[in-house]
């Protein structure tokens, strides 16, 4: 029996194409230009999956479900969301512009219900595999069961499948039982610069049957199986299945004619299969050779709904046709590639879309636009409008519980204090989900696990507890767990926490995210990072140990950038805190800043936009130093947020200004009490965040550019009374460019001390004095910057 809704799904297929390509030609040809530059779209990449998206958005996904669509495929997104009536027709004209529809679906600049940001590759596809773990996660607790659980859907170029983060999330699924996830390859075997080598759609089979996927092949579509029916059939089908990739693509460019010459020459007999080949026109035959599986609509729903029936994890391999559809369909230059005014008019003639009706939603339509309208809006996915949730906030108490040690490293505190919490039976302690890269024990989180447990969907004993073998750690894993352990890649590490930190809006639970890993090992999860600020996922990075701090364990394992990153990447507030008071004061305001979600406009007494809230990385020691003994004020907890205090307010007559971050605070302290000796007024200023202290001078500047002259930084207002002859030496264990923009406040000469080679092995005081930031380089730079009376305490040459 014919299912009923094939007519209308066809129609809405070939409108999601027309769309979709006439949206890249009108940004590329019609659209005026003011640079110059081209706009591009990738037509024949969004071709590909129209058939599939068609599938999928207008008969098998419900509202639960989240789909990370191909980057390549935006327009074909923003298509079938202009049909849904969630994106507009000024959007659409404005693709690749600004405000316009975005080249790659966004969650944060898109306007149609994005749920996956994608276009870094493979880091989309990836984050559905870990938001599946989240949505179990969130399950297992007991919360958001009142929504019915849904399928996490990647739409997989094939060239993608190249990224290694994606063998790596495989791994980690694996490990954790994955669940309810779909991976739709789109096989067209064809690249950004060549097309696929031969067989590998196998390698793909046997890598996820491996990992305890389902694969489900979709090569041939109905046409073909029926073809396939018929006398000499078979045969047919044997070539097609040994036909190269290359080969299948030029004979798919060349046409009908070109199919049945290479068809008769290779397989004519006189017979049956000749028989087959010339019953079709060149038109039928080329349509039965492009009518692969991707493309068929029939095949396409029948997998699909099959696959609903059941919750295992399910990689799709559609075969379909780059460009399908298009004049430039199967050309292995295809993928930049653009139709000309020439060649659109030709499809525009074949979709019968009128001139000046290129945006009208059933133009050139075969159904009655009252028939699709109904259709439409009948359509399961859409039925619960924009899907995003909009969860509670977590309340966070005033303050958090300082340790009371003496001497202690911010990486213990940071143990210390995540203990505390795990003791309580508070809502935040509840909320509050861990992970870590195989580094859970040496970051300092071990305590937080014993308390709070290891995730897993069944328990599973300790079994060193179970035989009485005595150990400082008591790993549990239930459903109950508040950790989520992985294993070593940092990628993983970062699109987990993507995935923890949008359960609010995914999943309609809010939960407060914190991973720790090594410091160093930041650059090898970068991409990811920056993948989950810019879909704006909210967590906290407890990075440890930093720096050349780590002395004994040489260059490879020491930091020295990373200040860098934290102040360059958009969407996350970076710290650096010196003593476990300023950590508590951190992490406590940290709690607050993942759940914030206001208006962008700045602070006026900081100029920092923190209301709209963010991500936060705390970078962390292992030294141990010594701890102040104080109050935390209202207005000390209030600075050390905003990035700076003075911990020696310097006087009038001061000459010299020593601004340190981090664990270099005992070289800092030192230097000024020795230069005290010899100078009058020698000023200390503690740095807690060179990343916020920089984004509010800069957003102040430019209040002032824009006519408010009374915008005021908190480190103009800090560096204000500092004279002007007076001299800035910055420190840190990291770069020293993360502290030299301070002279340009307001113009005081600076010399920047920090890192900027690979470490050695040493003691810390070794390679302190090695990389010139120990105390007696603080005070020889202070004599070069200001020259003063002799000081007594520089070190002989």
């Amino acid at each position: 029996m014919t299912d009923p809704r094939l007519p209308l799904l066809a129609a809405i297929e070939k409108k999601i194409l027309w769309l979709a390509t006439w949206m890249i030609h009108n940004a590329n040809h019609l659209r005026p230009s003011t640079d110059g530059l081209k706009v591009g779209g990738h037509q024949a990449s969004s071709a590909s999956l129209v058939t599939i998206m068609t599938a999928l958005y207008g008969a098998v996904l419900r509202p639960e479900d989240r789909v990370a669509v191909k980057p390549h495929a935006s327009p074909v997104f923003h298509a079938i969301q202009y049909l849904f009536g969630n994106q507009s027709r000024e959007k659409l004209e404005n693709f690749r512009g600004y405000k316009g529809a975005q080249s790659y679906p966004s969650r944060t600049k898109d306007a149609d219900d994005v749920d996956f940001s994608t276009g870094s590759v493979g880091l989309g596809v990836a984050q559905t595999l870990f938001a599946s773990l989240v949505q179990d996660y969130v399950r297992a607790r007991g919360w958001g069961k009142d929504e019915p659980e849904g399928r996490m859907v990647a739409l997989v170029g094939d060239a993608e499948m190249d990224e290694g983060n994606i063998f790596e999330a495989l791994l980690e699924g694996w490990k954790h039982g994955l669940r309810n996830t779909w991976w739709i390859v789109d096989y067209n075997r064809q690249s950004l610069d060549a097309v696929v080598r031969e067989g590998l759609w196998a390698r793909f089979e046997a890598i996820f049957r491996n990992f305890g996927w389902d694969v489900v092949i979709l090569k041939h579509g109905t046409l073909q199986r029926a073809a396939f029916a018929e006398p000499g059939g078979e045969r047919l089908r044997e070539w097609i299945d040994a036909c190269p990739n290359q080969l299948y693509s030029a004979l798919t460019f060349q046409g009908g004619a070109a199919w049945r010459k290479r068809l008769t020459d290779e397989l004519g007999d006189q017979g049956p299969v000749t028989a087959l080949i010339e019953r079709r026109s060149d038109d039928e035959l080329a349509a039965l050779m492009a009518n692969l599986g991707g493309h068929d609509l029939p095949s396409l729903l029948e997998a699909f709904e099959a696959a609903r029936a059941h919750d295992r994890p399910v990689c799709f391999i559609a075969y379909t046709i780059k460009g399908f559809g298009l004049p430039l369909a199967g050309h292995k230059d295809n993928h930049a590639g653009l139709l000309t005014p020439t060649q659109m008019e030709t499809l525009r003639a074949a979709m019968e879309v009128r001139q000046g009706r290129e945006w009208d939603l059933f133009e050139g339509l075969p159904l009655p636009a009252a028939e699709l309208k109904t259709f439409l809006k009948k359509v399961p996915f859409v039925q619960k409008g924009t899907r995003r949730h909009h969860a509670p906030a977590v309340d966070v108490p005033e303050a958090l519980t300082v340790p009371a040690q003496p001497v202690m490293s911010t990486q213990q505190g940071f143990g210390l204090l995540l203990h505390e919490i795990a003791k309580s039976d508070s809502e935040l302690a509840r909320r509050i989900v861990t992970t870590s890269p195989d580094v859970t024990v040496s970051t300092n989180l071990g305590a937080w696990v014993n308390r709070r447990g290891l995730f897993a969907r069944e328990e599973m004993a300790d079994v060193f507890k179970a035989e009485r073998i005595p150990s400082t750690y008591s790993w549990t894993f239930s459903p109950k767990g508040q950790h989520l352990e992985l294993g070593i890649a940092e990628m993983n590490l970062f699109i987990m926490l993507s995935a923890l930190g949008l359960s609010h809006s995914l999943f309609g639970e809010r939960l407060l995210p914190i991973g720790t890993l090594y410091d160093p090992f930041i650059e090898r999860g970068l991409d990811a990072l920056n993948y989950a600020c810019y879909q704006d996922a909210r967590f906290i990075v407890a990075a440890t140990p930093s720096g050349v701090t780590l002395a004994p364990e040489g260059g490879a394992h020491q930091s020295i950038a990373t200040p860098l990153i934290g102040m360059a990447q958009d969407g996350l507030a970076s710290f650096e805190p010196a003593f476990v008071d300023e950590l508590a004061t951190i992490l406590n305001w940290s709690f607050a800043y993942l759940q914030r979600s206001g208006e962008a406009e700045p602070n006026e007494t900081t100029w920092l936009r923190d209301a709209v809230g963010g991500s936060v990385y705390l970078r962390l020691s292992t030294r141990s130093i010594e701890q102040p003994k104080r109050a935390m004020a209202p207005a000390l907890a209030e600075e050390i947020i905003n990035g700076a205090y003075w911990l020696r307010k310097p006087g009038p007559n001061a000459q010299v200004v020593v601004a340190y971050t981090g664990a270099v605070a005992p070289e800092a302290i030192e230097a000024v009490g020795l230069m005290a000796e010899d100078r009058r007024d020698v000023g200390l200023l503690a740095i807690t965040s060179a990343d916020r202290l920089n984004a509010g001078w800069t957003a102040a500047s430019r209040a002032r550019e824009r006519g408010l002259v009374h915008a005021k930084s908190h480190i103009e207002r800090l560096l204000a009374g500092v004279p002007s002859h007076c001299g800035l030496v910055t420190v840190l264990d990291g770069h020293p460019a993360t502290l030299a923009w301070l002279g340009s406040v307001h113009g005081h000469r600076t010399r920047t001390l920090g890192i900027e080679h690979f470490g050695q092995t040493g003691t810390i005081a070794d390679l302190y004095r090695y990389h010139g930031i120990d105390a007696q380089a603080i005070i020889a730079a202070a004599e070069t910057l200001v020259p003063g009376r002799p000081i007594r305490h520089l070190r002989m040459a």
